[in-house]
């Protein structure tokens, strides 16, 4: 029981660390300040440095509190942002401003190293290996310009750098600040949502026909074929059917025995009729006979031998 308690807390506190690295790789280096002038951007000592500014481009919080920045690859745990406080813990789509006083001991928005033209400056994972972000400072970056990153789409979700120098803007979000993302455009373009309706009740149609027909295809025909009863073939005569000469010679002595010469004739002409299909009935082997009157067969005046005189 205790095994599997354990196994569960160590799954659990895996996925939550999953989590919190999905987390931290939704932060970028949106803008970065080398060198300042006289003009620069104060910090909270009154010191004109420069500064590295981290942007959440994501829709929940994210504390970047643990994670490292260095300007070297071969030392990414050169300056270490503490993660004990919880000013780290950046709101979505904010900015948050640390200054490269060279001192990382000013506090825990000061990092350990300072900046100059023509270096990176990379943002690490709080496992102090994954490289979360970088921005590289040109080399003819003039002092008080800064470098930045720019979004390509409404959303926010691309971000990108042309390298060239510019007119610092810390703590504001880079890019178009009016740029109107696809839901604004529809609102704009149909205020009364009438194409997004239609649109709407298009595609459900459309899935409904699409289900509708497979659904025929599938199931429908063959549950059909299925409980169509078969359609019986009519059975073709085999000389076995037909009896030979003597069994029916036999027949009609046996009949003439019990009813008499009349129903000898009447067995002997059906049986003829049907056997050369000349017979009109098409009820199979079935012989239809009714008694009558008089008839010529009981006239016993027929049947006298006419002598010679």
């Amino acid at each position: 029981m205790r095994r599997k308690l354990l196994l569960t807390l160590l799954l659990l506190a895996g996925m939550l660390r999953g989590l919190s690295a999905q987390n931290v790789s939704d932060l970028i280096i949106s803008e970065v300040l080398a060198e300042p002038d006289s003009t620069g951007f104060t910090d909270d000592f009154g010191r004109r440095s420069g500064w590295i500014e981290i942007y959440n481009t994501s829709t929940g919080t994210v504390n970047f509190g643990g994670c490292y920045l260095t300007d070297d690859l071969k030392d990414l745990r050169k300056s270490l942002i503490p993660k004990n406080d919880l000013r780290t813990k950046l709101g979505a789509r904010q900015v948050a401003l640390l200054f490269t006083s060279g001192d990382g001991s000013d506090g825990t928005f000061y990092a350990g190293f300072t900046l100059s033209p023509g270096k990176t400056v990379y943002l690490v994972s709080n496992d102090g290996k994954t490289v979360v972000d970088s921005l590289s400072i040109p080399k003819d970056l003039a002092p008080g310009e800064s470098v930045s990153k720019h979004s390509t789409d409404p959303k926010l979700l691309s971000w990108t750098s042309d390298g060239k120098g510019g007119r610092p803007t810390p703590m504001v979000r880079n890019g178009d600040q009016n740029a109107e993302t696809n839901a604004q455009v529809m609102a704009r373009k149909d205020p009364h949502g009438w194409i997004l309706s239609l649109v709407s009740v298009s595609v459900v149609f459309a899935a409904l026909a699409i289900l509708w027909f497979l659904f025929r295809i599938f199931f429908e025909l063959p549950a059909r074929r299925a409980a169509a009863p078969a359609k019986a073939k009519p059975a073709a005569k085999s000389k076995s059917d037909i009896p030979d000469d003597e069994t029916a010679a036999a027949i009609a002595l046996a009949l003439d025995m019990e009813n008499g010469g009349d129903t000898y004739a009447a067995i002997a002409l059906a049986m003829d009729l049907y056997f050369n299909d000349t017979v009109h009935d098409s009820e199979p082997y079935v012989l239809t006979m009714r008694p009558g009157g008089a008839s010529q067969w009981n006239d016993k005046k027929l049947n006298f031998r006419k002598l010679p005189r």
